[in-house]
């Protein structure tokens, strides 16, 4: 079989999945936007979703979300792929699970977890109805794009025509049989914050990932903690504590200290700002802290503050 890593177009990629999958469990064409690999191992199943048009455009080994972190942990996997932001609503996805959970397929497995970020993220949740028992693991999900709903929902409106108000639709509603629901969010990204709090079931994890945006499980990978984290979610077992010790990490994580840094801004203490760029210069380069630790040092100068300790020893540069 070929090194999926390899540059192939669709048509090759769709070959070589196909044996893949009579080889290992199967890979079905769900309708012409979506498809469906299945990989049998262990007696854990993961169901990923995720976008493979993203995929394509950004490289990697063209299979499912963490198919060989999955596969080395001797797990199953069924990954779900959409050639489109299509939010997973087709009838040829709902018949999908709907085969699936009848067929007893998921009763063959002793733990069965479904898994996905944002678009992702809302059809783990929605389609876990077909596995009541399952593990969720989502990330900056989505509720629902019907805009009766969620009139204040301002993205994705590419999927804004789909219907949500049938099988598999609302996704809150859909995580009521769930065992465990781990749900990862930024309470301070106001639309994801606001999908969020429809989330209410008692089954709930809720997991805060303050000033990391909807972009969380890319920040998570960026800091070396996802598969940790995810690890200890599929096994059933990661608690809050462990979670918010892991997520320590992001005290070292650019993306997340620039987003801090807006907000120490924010509040225009010039003092208060100088002290935080201060305090990251101290143990890194950064030409952008540099800037605003310069700007901060003038603006203490100009309201005749006297300049954090440091700044006054070693000055701006």
């Amino acid at each position: 079989m070929a090194d999926l890593g390899e540059t192939l177009d669709k048509d090759e990629w769709r070959r070589e999945l196909i044996k893949l999958g009579d080889e290992r469990g199967f890979f079905k064409e769900l309708g012409d936007k979506h498809t469906a690999l299945h990989v049998r191992e262990g007696s854990t199943l993961v169901v990923t979703f995720e976008n493979l048009d993203h995929v394509f455009e950004h490289g990697g080994t063209r299979l499912p979300w963490g198919f060989d972190f999955i596969k080395s942990h001797g797990w199953s996997i069924l990954g779900l792929m959409a050639h489109d932001w299509t939010w997973y609503r087709d009838d040829a996805v709902h018949d999908f699970f709907d085969t699936l959970r009848d067929d007893g397929f998921f009763d063959t497995f002793d733990r069965v977890v479904f898994y996905g970020a944002s678009m992702g993220g809302y059809a783990a949740a929605a389609f876990s109805a077909a596995c009541p028992g399952a593990t969720v693991i989502t990330i900056s999900p989505q509720a629902t794009l019907d805009r009766e709903v969620t009139p204040w929902e301002t993205r994705y409106s590419k999927a804004w025509d789909r219907n949500y108000r049938d099988r598999y639709g609302f996704a809150p509603d859909m995580l009521a049989s769930a065992d465990k629901v781990y749900l990862l969010w930024d309470p301070l990204a106001p639309l994801d914050a606001a999908h969020a709090a429809l989330f209410t079931g008692q089954n709930i994890k809720r997991l805060h990932c303050r000033l990391m945006g909807h972009r969380i499980a890319s920040a998570m990978q960026g800091m070396g903690i996802l598969k940790p984290v995810i690890l200890r979610a599929i096994a059933g077992t990661l608690t809050e504590l462990e979670f918010y010790q892991a997520l320590r990490a992001r005290r070292g994580f650019t993306r997340y200290m620039k987003e801090m840094l807006a907000k120490v801004d924010e509040r225009g203490n010039p003092w208060l700002t100088a002290l935080f760029c201060e305090h990251y210069l101290s143990t890194r380069r950064g030409p952008a802290f540099r800037k605003v630790l310069n700007k901060a040092i003038a603006d203490c100068k100009k309201r005749g503050i006297t300049p954090p300790p440091s700044v006054n020893k070693r000055g701006a540069a």
